[in-house]
């Protein structure tokens, strides 16, 4: 059966890291959202300047169409998005990426959102680690920070668990393992 996962949170929140675990658990494709990135993106994003929907709506459409591939290539598989997902209308660009989705029908939905949260000073640890003025290779810079935090919607119809990723990833993978088949009902 085709379905997806997406891993999402602010920058720092652990998704790719949770994400390429879960699907190598569950032995499935993962995709990065940071890949479908424009350059241009990428470049605004470094110096600091948060996105604005016109810059996100082309990512995200690639993203639902890489979902969709997914879907569709070779009878269908199940993938795992690792995929900030801030608000609720970038995750009905998302949740297109299933055929059969009517908005707002969260539990037929093929594709399904898990969001990692954790405190600021353990993300701004986080992203200070890994972003190019700490001496990573990440593009994104401790700076935009509360402007993802400010983004981040989550609405209780959308059903969407919430788990603390400062935890170990070993048990916030464990934690989303349990969770994967009461996301399909």
């Amino acid at each position: 059966m085709a379905r997806a996962i997406v891993i999402m949170g602010v920058s720092g929140s652990g998704k790719t890291s949770v994400a390429k675990m879960l699907s190598e658990a569950l032995h499935c494709s993962f995709l990065e959202a940071d890949d479908f990135h424009s350059q241009s993106n990428k470049v605004k994003m470094a110096r600091g300047i948060p996105l604005c929907d016109e810059d996100r709506l082309p990512w995200l459409e690639a993203l639902r169409d890489g979902i969709r591939q997914k879907f569709t290539g070779g009878g269908g598989e199940t993938v795992v998005l690792a995929c900030s997902a801030l608000q609720k209308r970038y995750r009905e660009i998302l949740r297109a990426a299933d055929p059969g989705y009517r908005e707002g029908e969260y539990g037929n939905c093929m594709v399904k959102f898990v969001c990692l949260v954790a405190d600021a000073e353990t993300l701004a640890e986080r992203m200070k680690s890994r972003c190019v003025e700490g001496g990573g290779d990440h593009f994104m810079p401790v700076c935009l920070l509360q402007s993802q935090l400010d983004l981040l919607q989550i609405f209780e119809c959308e059903g969407i668990p919430q788990i603390d990723s400062a935890m170990n990833l070993e048990l916030v993978l464990k934690q989303i393992l349990n969770l994967i088949e009461d996301l399909w009902g």
